[in-house]
């Protein structure tokens, strides 16, 4: 009896060692991707779907229809170019910064506009000053959903910054900070922020500014590509019906990685990049180039942008 359940124990770990090479040389052999499909392990990095490099590679390398950029989690990583979606035309080479405002030149003349966007937390704006620095347009925050309750909020300023605006010269486009997740909630905001502007010569942009909450957890943690695509639709083409120009604002990631630009493509875009030179490789009219400038008449820190396109000069009222 002894020997029989000897030679029973041997057969058993003869089983369990010859599952475990087999189990060691697969994965010395192979490893799963994220999306479950069986992919080679490469030894060398270098590996490409373009292996001919014509020229020094920058954030955005569009040979081969690809977009590099980098993770922090993952690191390196590429991203095909949607065919469908219209491509950035700009030459990066044209844009200056001077005074510590940057400009886009074309035939070595100034031909981009100067902005700012603002909210209640700019506090007591000299509207006069900000305009004798040179300032042509600006977003004014319009509200805001909150990110925890969901709740709607008018910005405190709002109204003032409107008239002090107006007074001094200054063109207007305005945002709503969003936090819907539904299409339902975006319907809900566009039809306050119409409210809010009516009385109001809005010359440039209403835009929908919805953004991932990174510091704190939010309603909108889960909010699906397709969610998010269909508010982004609703939102602008109620303020399109609404005889606005819509236009979504976004960061260069949360763009690249979560909106459905395809679906998108028919709106106005204000690109968010805190850089010397943009780097996204697709179409906007806006750039928000720095959330820490400096302008007179207003105390602190606040947004600053370049227009590429003259709204008030196509958009005269709402």
């Amino acid at each position: 009896m002894k020997n029989k359940s000897l030679k029973a124990l041997a057969i058993i770990q003869t089983i369990i060692i010859f599952v475990l090479v087999a189990v060691i040389i697969y994965f010395s052999v192979f490893r799963q991707s994220p999306l479950n499909e069986t992919v080679p392990v490469f030894n060398s990095l270098e590996t490409r779907i373009n292996p001919v490099i014509e020229k020094e590679e920058t954030v955005y390398q569009l040979d081969g229809e690809k977009i590099k950029m980098s993770d922090s989690v993952i690191g390196e990583m590429y991203l095909p170019v949607i065919d469908g979606v219209e491509k950035c035309q700009y030459d990066m080479n044209n844009i200056v910064t001077r005074n510590n405002y940057s400009f886009y030149k074309e035939n070595n003349e100034i031909v981009s506009l100067t902005g700012i966007d603002v909210s209640q937390y700019q506090g007591n704006i000299d509207w006069k000053k900000v305009a004798e620095s040179g300032i042509k347009f600006a977003f004014l925050r319009v509200g805001v959903r909150t990110y925890g309750d969901g709740e709607i909020h008018l910005d405190e300023k709002f109204h003032e910054n409107v008239k002090g605006a107006t007074e001094n010269g200054i063109d207007i486009g305005v945002y709503f900070f969003s936090q819907a997740v539904t299409k339902e909630e975006a319907i809900e905001e566009a039809d306050f922020t119409i409210n809010e502007i009516k009385n109001y010569n809005i010359t440039y942009p209403v835009v929908f500014d919805w953004e991932i909450i990174m510091e704190d957890t939010a309603r909108t943690d889960s909010v699906s590509v397709e969610t998010l695509a269909d508010c982004c639709t609703v939102f602008c083409e109620r303020v399109k019906s609404a005889g606005y120009t819509p236009m979504i604002y976004q960061n260069l990631r949360t763009s690249l990685l979560k909106l459905d630009l395809l679906r998108l493509k028919d709106y106005d875009f204000w690109l968010a990049q805190y850089i010397e030179k943009p780097t996204y490789c697709y179409d906007y009219q806006i750039w928000q180039y720095a959330s820490d400038g400096s302008v007179p008449g207003i105390e602190g820190h606040v947004d600053l942008n370049i227009a590429f396109k003259n709204y008030a000069e196509s958009n005269q009222g709402g």
